[in-house]
């Protein structure tokens, strides 16, 4: 196992990320415990579920606090979202884990959502200029008020519900998309709200989704609380450091690094996904075994 300090480091990286742009948390941070710490798939993405819960649960207070959350949209996501991952879940402790692909199907699916997700942040402002021309509302997002907010949601429930479900179905399984992911489906399904509204409206979600399913993963016992807590010591105080200078740094060119880095890892765990390691052979299968060679031998 790696030591203490190489825990504490991940935190620092990651945690830095996460206050610089914003993104980066599930992103980097499984892909690192699974790549460089060979920390088994479903108990890297368990604990960095209850990792991301924690660390994003700060930022959703502030986002509150400056009232930057549409709740319409937390509680349409919540609905879709919620139900979907408590399935996923189920299905992951009592279907697939005893399946021999289990660790392959994880580590494919991660790096589906951290190919997208790389995607959206290299190209994020390309696409909403496609949409913005594209897009048949004229309506500035500084003129919306309240109840403008208000039916704009409530016409696009039914998307935002299948978005929340997407979501739900894809975070339980790869502990990826809850943040850059959400950011850019909503920027796409609502291009008239003001960003810092979207990404408030999204980081509540994020932390009610990401809870839900770290929860479901501890019940499995997918979770490593000497890990977890190694890695929060490491990550709050390098967010608060980031998120304080984030405004001297280079955040577009840190954003496109970022991006490319998650993009190279997705495709590289779609092509080489993790795979189960042999079963060990049961003690009386063992003995036989011995048995068998000595007799050959003889």
């Amino acid at each position: 196992m790696p030591d203490i300090f190489q825990f504490i480091l991940a935190g620092i990286v990651v945690g830095f990320c996460v206050g610089v742009t914003g993104v980066g948390g599930g992103s980097l941070m499984t892909p690192i415990l699974i790549g460089l710490f060979k920390i088994e798939p479903h108990i890297a993405i368990g604990t960095d579920l209850l990792y991301a819960a924690i660390s994003k649960f700060c930022g959703s207070m502030v986002h509150a606090k400056k009232l930057n959350i549409v709740w319409p949209i937390v509680g349409w996501l919540a609905l879709g979202s919620i139900p979907a991952s408590l399935g996923t879940s189920w299905v992951l402790e009592h279907i697939l884990s005893g399946s021999n692909q289990y660790k392959a199907i994880l580590t494919m699916v991660l790096g589906f959502m951290l190919t997208l997700t790389g995607i959206s942040i290299v190209f994020r402002h390309r696409i909403e200029a496609f949409f913005k021309r594209h897009s048949k509302s004229t309506a500035s997002a500084v003129e919306l008020s309240r109840e403008q907010i208000a039916q704009l949601v409530s016409r696009k429930k039914l998307q935002v519900i299948i978005m929340g479900m997407v979501l739900g179905v894809f975070v339980t399984l790869s502990s990826v998309g809850a943040g850059a992911f959400g950011v850019m489906a909503l920027i796409l399904m609502f291009a008239n709200l003001p960003m810092i509204r979207i990404i408030g409206s999204d980081v509540v979600h994020a932390v009610a989704l990401t809870l839900v399913a770290g929860l479901s993963h501890m019940s499995a016992g997918n979770v490593d609380f000497h890990l977890l807590g190694w890695l929060l010591v490491g990550s709050i105080p390098a967010i608060i450091v980031g998120t304080l200078v984030s405004s001297r740094m280079p955040e577009h060119l840190i954003r496109r690094v970022l991006g490319i880095t998650l993009l190279l890892l997705g495709i590289n765990f779609m092509i080489n996904p993790v795979k189960a390691k042999p079963a060990a052979p049961k003690p009386q299968q063992h003995a036989q075994l011995i048995v068998s060679t000595s007799n050959v031998k003889a």
